[in-house]
């Protein structure tokens, strides 16, 4: 059975410590880098299924390593953020951040949040299914998801994991209303909750990405209150 091999980059080492024990009684690999720089250079030197990363971190932070990362790398990222610090949410998501666990959280809150991304991941990793489209075009938007490319007018979409998956769970329900609790649970492994605005975000940026190609290319309707729609333009 394969062994999950996460990162965590994060200044407290004594956290860091109790996190490689815990984690490993419940099947992880987890390896601790202890400054932004120090996480950088061994994501350039292995792969991990996850990363786990800090904001608030002396020197480089969080963000900084997240703005680095994200120019080569489709790492999931679980940013940790201060309890109530909306700006770096905020911020993590619209640098590439798949999801966010305020501190202080519990190391089961955790485990659920691991889990859920990883669950996510395998699941699109695995083979399709007879009923799932490898290709779907509609409009000015292709998705090829055998290789996880994104199109708007034949120019490249580049794409997180978590931005690709929010855009071909909505391209395949063209026409219909997606609720944000079904995106929750489709995109992210997990449910909608209060005032949680990560999908929000992922969509956001989404659609700023497809403007930069087309300006006119707004496909994605949002119905207030309820969830998000495609329309093929």
């Amino acid at each position: 059975m394969k062994t999950d091999k996460l990162l965590l980059i994060d200044d407290d080492t004594e956290l860091g410590e109790l996190l490689v024990e815990f984690l490993a009684s419940e099947g992880f690999s987890l390896e601790l880098a202890h400054s932004g720089e120090a996480g950088l250079a061994k994501l350039a030197e292995s792969r991990y299924d996850l990363v786990l990363l800090d904001v608030m971190m002396p020197g480089m932070s969080g963000l900084d390593v997240l703005k680095a990362l994200r120019g080569n790398n489709t790492v999931p990222v679980l940013m940790l953020t201060a309890k109530g610090d909306e700006l770096d949410k905020v911020l993590g998501l619209e640098l590439g951040a798949d999801d966010y666990l305020p501190k202080p959280y519990s190391h089961r809150e955790l485990l659920a949040r691991i889990r859920a991304l990883l669950r996510r991941v395998e699941m699109d990793h695995s083979k399709p299914g007879p009923a799932v489209q490898p290709v779907l075009s509609l409009g000015r938007v292709t998705l090829d998801t055998r290789v996880y490319k994104a199109m708007v007018e034949k120019q490249d979409l580049e794409l997180t994991q978590t931005e690709f998956k929010v855009l071909q769970t909505l391209m395949e329900r063209a026409g219909q209303v997606v609720t944000k609790n079904e995106l929750y649970q489709t995109v992210l492994g997990r449910p909608l909750e209060p005032y949680d605005r990560s999908i929000d975000m992922h969509v956001s940026n989404v659609r700023k990405k497809m403007i930069m190609l087309a300006e006119d290319c707004r496909p994605i309707k949002t119905l207030r209150g309820v969830g998000y729609q495609f329309i093929a333009d």
